[in-house]
């Protein structure tokens, strides 16, 4: 999960449970709950700390409220005696306001606490976020190399966990695509790399392929990927493959029509 979307989720529990977020910003809130495990534990635990607090801070019962208001009245009655020099021991009211007193700032440490152990969990957190991407980027690389083509697949399957891939996840892809012996893992090699068409690297796996590729189903995809794009450096791979014998003539009629939009 990326860094940024985490800090954000983090930030905007309070408004969420307080149902202050927009339409679209709770369906977007809630995917994440839905999809990212730490983010559900975030939401409980914050749950969690709130419902502790309001145990730990009762709303005064009336009968409470009234003795205390009758031995408010008292003292007040009382004001218009000579003031002792020395003061009650057993002065309820203050006694009971000594006690909310403490009960308050025990609530307070208590909030602050708290707050600075989630601070430190959300930087633990977002290092555990971080050596997952790195476990799974492992665990993609190693199944793409397996002997197994449903292996293969799902290892270029794991394409959906990296919204931005690096150089090496790309490289890795674009080896299934030119090199696989397995048609679908060339296909879904390809789809994963269509994603990115609109950068050079993928360009010129694209045309390399196009050069050397026989699958018609990946032929047809990848000339209108490059179409889509007006590359024109797959004009001469499309005027190739019209002139060899074994391309099919669905292949050929598809070059014919993406060729005026490129030239």
């Amino acid at each position: 999960m990326n860094k940024e979307v985490y800090k954000q989720f983090i930030a905007e529990i309070p408004d969420y449970l307080e149902g202050k977020l927009s339409p679209e910003r709770r369906v977007q809130f809630e995917h994440c709950v839905d999809y990212f495990p730490e983010c559900k534990s975030e939401l409980e635990a914050y749950k969690k700390l709130v419902h502790n607090l309001k145990k730990e801070n009762p709303v005064p019962t009336d009968r409470l409220r009234a003795n205390f208001e009758e031995a408010l009245k008292l003292e007040k009655s009382k004001e218009a005696k000579v003031v002792p020099l020395e003061p009650k021991r057993n002065n309820w009211a203050t006694n009971f306001l000594k006690i909310a007193a403490s009960v308050a700032l025990l609530i307070a440490s208590y909030q602050t606490g708290r707050i600075m152990q989630m601070e430190k969990s959300n930087q633990d957190l977002a290092g555990l976020l971080e050596q997952s991407k790195l476990d799974k980027q492992m665990a993609m690389l190693s199944l793409m190399e397996n002997q197994s083509a449903s292996k293969r697949i799902q290892g270029v399957s794991f394409i959906s966990e990296f919204p931005n891939p690096d150089q090496e996840i790309m490289a890795a892809l674009a080896e299934r695509l030119l090199q696989d012996e397995n048609d679908i893992v060339r296909y879904n090699a390809f789809e994963a790399l269509a994603e990115f068409t609109t950068t050079d690297f993928v360009k010129e796996v694209f045309i390399k392929s196009l050069k050397k590729e026989k699958n018609p189903s990946i032929q047809i995809g990848i000339i209108q990927s490059l179409t889509k794009i007006q590359e024109k450096k797959a004009i001469g791979p499309m005027q190739q493959l019209l002139e060899q014998e074994d391309t099919q003539p669905f292949v050929k009629n598809e070059i014919e029509l993406a060729l005026p939009k490129i030239i």
